[in-house]
């Protein structure tokens, strides 16, 4: 078997961790849940951290744990990178060192680590900041630099841990952005960690859903997230998602053009006709039509009325898109809407949707799988 395969039980006081997972090399698994789900407690089994009560992790034919024949390989001979919320770099120490380090701690010589570390300063866009000190950084340099470092030691597996969380919202597309470039061509299995579904939009081929230590649906990223199985994930998932190939100004989803702004700084792998990307938007932000609206710049997707849901001040329709593949769309009504007009379940209308309202993300190349 190739890439990450895990079979995991970890029994805590306020629940039991029990996940199985497979991860291809060069692919991007998220793992979606809430707080205290066992996000963290999976990762920390992975990396070593923590042993499993029962439970066999392993990579390719290197067997890194199995609990019935009291195997366990350390964290640091399993050639693990790992990015967290927070950089973590050596503040003693330059950016450039930090990056070499890992290099260093594998055997490379000075110069050579140094030369592997310059190559992936290049790479993540923060070559200026070799010399600089980590104090010296903003948060989403210093998240640049990590990421380097995680990469310059050449890891067997990697490992993000909500990578974006701690980062303001002016830099958070923009190493979005750069992760979705890197993540790209690297081939190591990666297992991504976040509560933020844009992460798993944009970086994952495959998303799992871990919920009190059960992952309870698991699949391509955007048929977890457009044709959600569990009520959970539906809740999580919280946007309305479609995707297509991009075109000047947007994205054409299944024929229907649909146009927004580009969220990701791509530079300098930007978003091109045709390669595929994802158009998100919130439900507050669609209106309701009867009939197709003519002569106006707003995007209209048609769908067909699958449910209608009192939510306090507003009902929420559950539709979904009138579509070869239809995909679940949401939209948030006041009451005065559904009842001016007459809306029902198995209605067919119209979901409208500014431009300015609709953002564009780029998506890994698995995301658009069914």
């Amino acid at each position: 078997m190739t890439g990450l395969h895990a079979r995991i039980e970890f029994a805590r006081p306020e629940f039991t961790l029990g996940a199985e997972l497979a991860v291809k090399p060069g692919e991007v698994l998220a793992v979606l849940g809430p707080n205290g789900a066992g996000k963290s407690t999976l990762l920390s089994v992975l990396s070593g951290l923590l042993v499993p009560d029962r439970g066999r992790v392993g990579l390719d034919e290197h067997v890194w744990c199995d609990t019935e024949r009291s195997e366990h390989v350390p964290t640091h001979r399993r050639r693990v990178g790992l990015l967290a919320q927070n950089a973590l770099l050596f503040p003693r120490m330059s950016v450039l060192e930090n990056v070499a380090f890992g290099p260093r701690a594998a055997g490379a010589g000075k110069a050579a680590a140094r030369e592997t570390a310059r190559r992936w300063l290049v790479e993540v866009d923060a070559a200026e900041f070799a010399e600089r000190r980590p104090a010296q950084l903003s948060g989403g340099q210093a998240q640049r630099v990590a990421l380097a470092r995680a990469l310059a030691a050449s890891p067997s597996l990697l490992l993000l841990d909500e990578p974006l969380a701690a980062l303001d919202v002016d830099a958070a597309p923009a190493v979005r952005g750069l992760l979705h470039r890197v993540l790209r061509e690297q081939r190591q299995p990666t297992v991504l960690v976040t509560h933020d579904v844009l992460d798993a939009v944009v970086l994952a081929d495959r998303v799992a859903v871990l919920v009190d230590g059960r992952i309870i649906e698991q699949g391509p990223t955007r048929r977890v997230l457009t044709r959600p199985a569990a009520a959970f994930t539906a809740r999580i998932a919280g946007l309305n998602l479609l995707t297509g190939a991009a075109s000047d100004g947007g994205l054409v989803f299944a024929g229907i053009p649909v146009t927004g702004r580009t969220a990701e700084d791509l530079e300098p792998g930007k978003l091109e006709p045709g390669e595929q990307a994802a158009a998100v938007f919130s439900p507050s932000a669609v209106a309701v039509h009867r009939d197709r609206p003519h002569a106006s710049p707003r995007n209209a997707v048609p769908v067909r009325i699958n449910a209608l849901e009192p939510r306090g001040d507003v009902v929420r329709l559950r539709a979904e898109t009138r579509t070869p593949d239809p995909v679940v769309l949401a939209a948030d009504v006041t009451p005065a809407a559904v009842a001016d007009l007459g809306m029902s379940a198995g209605d067919d209308v119209f979901f409208v949707v500014k431009a300015a309202e609709v953002a564009i993300h780029p998506v890994s190349g698995g995301s658009s799988g069914a």
